[in-house]
């Protein structure tokens, strides 16, 4: 018996490294203050998975990441994709769904997100002629109610990612977004700050996550390049995506009061051309942020 514990006892010793790795990559980015969990919004390796798909896995999984949000499936079947993120030790969590397939089809999201194993599926724009107005919040509240429930049979959450059109005003010192989060359900639908598309239109990041404390399930991690003047129409150059903490974002007050409210997983979403050099300049800041 003491020789099968030996034996036992060597094996896990053996086995450790490879334990210790994974879960580095759960804690990449973190540090003891900002707890995280960080991964990777695969749309910042867009450019890289448009020209060959193993080297975009291979990218991903050598920055480091154990957690990611998905941008498609880049024409693999669900079964090649699951395989793929196996085999390069990457975690889904979320992905993003075209709005019309989720007022048309829920039922196909929920059905290809479970089987891809996520947690969280979502939206992330909304289609709108002219300024986003009144109409199009009622609109797609009633779409984002509808997938939530859709979505909750699957044991999955939705949620919606702003882009800084929700922003306009709606009288009585309200915003359009104001008016979307009162009139969807708290138990169906939660939103994903894209910290950039909120301070672009001039919105107070921290002071936004706690105006609605329970509403917040993830969160993009992106910095604006400084002297950018921002404006609600959602688009800016890709060119504007500079190293998080060397642009206009006040991170340490936004990542704590984040964390306060209990926002789940932070995706690096990158943009701009040179997101596989500013990547790891970015988890480096990530890892020495404090409050």
């Amino acid at each position: 018996m003491k020789k099968v514990l030996l034996l036992f006892a060597a094996l896990v010793v053996a086995a450790s490294p490879s334990f210790a790795q994974d879960d580095a990559r759960l804690k990449v980015g973190s540090n003891d203050v900002f707890k995280g969990p960080v991964g990777l919004q695969m749309y910042s390796l867009r450019d890289t998975f448009g020209q060959d798909v193993e080297k975009g896995f291979d990218v991903a999984e050598g920055l480091g990441f154990g957690y990611v949000e998905l941008a498609g499936r880049y024409n693999l079947s669900i079964e090649e994709m699951v395989a793929k993120l196996k085999e390069h030790h990457l975690t889904p969590i979320g992905g993003h769904w075209d709005f019309n397939l989720f007022k048309t089809d829920p039922e196909s999201v929920a059905k290809e997100a479970k089987a891809l194993g996520l947690k969280y599926a979502g939206v992330a724009w909304i289609p709108h002629d002219g300024d986003f107005d009144e109409d199009d919040v009622n609109a797609a509240a009633e779409v984002f109610n509808n997938a939530g429930k859709v979505l909750a049979k699957y044991g999955l959450g939705f949620y919606y990612h702003n882009h800084g059109y929700e922003f306009l005003p709606a009288g009585d010192g309200k915003t359009m977004f104001d008016l979307l989060v009162e009139r969807t359900d708290p138990k169906y639908v939660s939103f994903q700050m894209d910290v950039l598309w909120t301070i672009f239109p001039g919105q107070d990041a921290a002071a936004l996550l706690r105006k609605y404390p329970d509403r917040w399930s993830l969160f993009h991690l992106k910095d604006l390049k400084k002297g950018v003047e921002g404006n609600n129409s959602g688009g800016t150059s890709v060119e504007n995506d500079v190293v998080l903490g060397s642009g206009q974002v006040p991170y340490a007050e936004v990542l704590k009061a984040a964390q306060e409210v209990g926002v789940k997983y932070y995706f690096i979403e990158d943009e701009s051309p040179r997101a596989i050099e500013q990547i790891p300049q970015s988890l480096k800041f990530l890892e020495s942020v404090k409050w």
